[in-house]
């Protein structure tokens, strides 16, 4: 068997499930293995049992319970910038002092600042600029210090 031949053979099984092949020629005997690699819809999907979800349920509620929730005094519309042109009050990941003003809540044409009740971080912002917002409804998710 020449090389030419083995690199043919190799060609051939390139694009191939094939992951084993043995061939005798002349005399000569050649085996060729090359190890499966699984794609992801191949591998097996793992369940997580149980106990495990009820872990992370607890470990989620646990966090979300830390967390200090900002809500709205009022209905009205929610503005993250003092302008349309404005840099935002805050951003996710900004540290905060209790009292520093996080938001505009416009009702009835009165700008009505939302200030932080805590020091802390911003972990989430729950509103879009612009979108009209609920009394009591989340506004900001903060990680208090």
């Amino acid at each position: 068997m020449e090389l030419e031949d083995l690199k043919e053979l190799l060609e051939l099984l390139k694009d191939t499930d094939i992951t084993e092949l043995q061939v005798e020629k002349d005399g000569t005997k050649v085996k060729i293995k090359r190890e499966k690699i699984f794609s992801s819809l191949e591998m097996p999907l793992h369940k997580p049992s149980a106990a495990l979800r009820e872990k992370i349920t607890a470990e989620a509620e646990e966090e979300t319970q830390r967390l200090v929730t900002i809500t709205s005094p009022i209905v009205g519309t929610f503005y993250r910038t003092p302008s349309p042109e404005a840099v935002p009050f805050v951003e996710i990941g900004a540290k905060v002092n209790k009292g520093q003003v996080l938001c505009i809540v416009e009702a009835m044409k009165l700008m009505n600042e939302i200030e932080s009740d805590v020091d802390g971080i911003v972990v989430k912002i729950l509103v879009e600029s612009g979108q009209p917002v609920e009394y009591g409804e989340p506004l900001f998710l903060i990680d208090p210090v």
